[in-house]
């Protein structure tokens, strides 16, 4: 029986007890790393001897000096810089780079004692939402392995998913923690942009991307949120807002909690086994005191455009500098500059970034600045503004996080219904900065589906508080999938 599906507060308490060491919950992580990602597919490097060595010295550390963390495994998204381990964002364009330094929220996870076994795939620099434009293997989700386990986070949750580690980091530009939790069954957050510092991510578009947090429990999602939270100097878009105690607000009471419905979250698009589900989730909130109401977001409509023409813009300008000369592949046996920078970026970027760093640099040509980027960052602020119309009024904003349950691996969406609908639930969160948490909320055919609340900028502790009373009122969050039990 593996370790790696307890709780922080149960794998402390064997800790404490010294009923199992540091070394020891390693080598369990490790082993179940050994034993399903044949079958997974979420790791793409595996740190095992600088894992061990790590969990050695971690196991002389006095018990007294020990957090809620310590000791504790987590795989890290390929996008995150990790100092000496190789960071490829997925991409042969990064394939060779080994990092000088770590990203912040490594130094912040190092501080806090936790013990990184590696680095997890993901699409293409982060552009995707099924893991599958990753340039070195497709993972697959643990609930059925035919499925994607959604993305450009996939291997971050599928590896917590399938039990490989109890908690992973992921990055979310447009639903990529929240989408591939949902489609995972398992706990995901975003939380408000400025909220963690972004110093040693690897941008895609830097207004949106936000690191975020993967699990199995909404308490240990908190517990890792704040580990990895709080004003960084070298960050300037990091936040000086005090960062509470997350766990602290888990108190199952939310009697008299204003919920928001809004009518584009549950309408043409949505599918209806998903959308049954979050109603059955709203009559659960509505039990323990909370009442909810039917609104609108009338610009959520245009997110979807909104958002590929400021991503697409951000990334063409983020990812100028790989051009084998600063950084990236460098071609073999080119004969001039020019040819350089032709082979470099023709032959070290996939096809769907090529599509979009091409959209971006249209977008913000001379001819087009005006008509594209410009009046989408108008267009942004009217979303925004709907948003913090609706907390004027209400606590939180509760919807489905995904408009399907997982879809297979090939099966590229094309309903443009579903599309759409996909596009309104995520990316109008990151356009306007604000929370969200995704949690498992009901299984469809076998697949998860999950459950999204969003909340007011910087105010994750109530998104924490009513994602625990939902939790501890249904038995979701204690159902995995069987792979590994020789039944997948």
């Amino acid at each position: 029986m593996t370790l790696m599906k307890k709780s922080a507060a149960e794998l402390q308490q064997l800790l404490h007890n010294r009923e199992v060491s540091v070394k020891e919950l390693t080598e369990d992580s490790l082993k179940q790393i050994e034993k399903l990602d044949g079958k997974v597919q979420a790791f793409l490097k595996v740190t095992e001897k600088e894992a061990l060595l790590r969990a050695e010295s971690l196991d002389n550390e006095p018990m007294e000096n020990r957090g809620p963390l310590f000791g504790l495994p987590i795989g890290i998204k390929d996008n995150i810089i990790t100092k000496g381990i190789t960071t490829t964002c997925a991409s042969k364009m990064l394939e060779n780079f080994v990092p000088v330094y770590d990203a912040t929220v490594m130094n912040k996870l190092n501080q806090a004692g936790m013990v990184s076994v590696g680095k997890l795939n993901m699409d293409e620099f982060a552009m995707g939402s099924t893991t599958e434009r990753s340039a070195f293997k497709t993972t697959r989700n643990p609930w059925n392995l035919d499925s994607v386990p959604g993305g450009s986070s996939g291997g971050s949750a599928a590896a917590v998913a399938a039990g490989e580690v109890p908690f992973s980091l992921g990055t979310d530009t447009g639903g990529s923690v929240r989408q591939p939790a949902a489609f995972c069954g398992v706990v995901g957050m975003k939380p408000t942009y400025g909220r963690v510092s972004r110093k040693g991510l690897v941008a895609f578009a830097s207004s949106l991307d936000q690191i975020g947090t993967i699990t199995r429990t909404v308490e240990d999602n908190a517990l890792l949120l704040n580990a990895i939270s709080g004003v960084d100097p070298w960050d300037s878009s990091s936040s000086s807002i005090q960062v509470p105690d997350f766990r602290a607000g888990l108190t199952g009471d939310i009697k008299g909690l204003r919920i928001a419905v809004p009518k584009e979250y549950l309408g043409e698009g949505i599918a209806e086994d998903v959308k049954e589900s979050v109603l059955q989730a709203l009559k659960v909130l509505e039990s323990l005191g909370a009442t909810w109401e039917e609104v609108t977001l009338p610009h959520s409509k245009y997110a979807s455009p909104v958002y590929y023409a400021i991503a697409t813009s951000e990334a063409s300008s983020n990812l100028a500098r790989f051009d084998g000369i600063r950084y990236g592949y460098h071609p073999e046996g080119a004969k001039n500059l020019d040819e350089i920078y032709l082979r470099s970026r023709s032959e070290g970027f996939g096809t769907e970034v090529k599509k979009r760093i091409l959209y971006g640099t249209y977008a913000l040509s001379a001819d087009h600045h005006e008509d594209l980027y410009v009046k989408a960052m108008k267009v942004r602020t009217l979303i925004a503004q709907d948003f913090a119309t609706l907390f004027e009024k209400y606590d939180v904003v509760i919807g489905p996080t995904s408009a399907t349950t997982a879809y297979k691996i090939g099966n590229v969406v094309q309903d443009q219904l579903t599309l759409y609908a996909n596009d309104v639930l995520t990316v109008s969160v990151n356009l306007a900065g604000v929370p969200a948490i995704s949690v498992p909320c009901g299984l469809s055919n076998g697949m998860p589906v999950g459950l999204q609340i969003i909340g007011k900028h910087f105010d994750e502790a109530l998104l924490y508080k009513v994602a625990h009373a939902y939790e501890q009122a249904t038995d979701f969050h204690t159902q995995s999938p069987s792979l590994g039990e020789g039944n997948e």
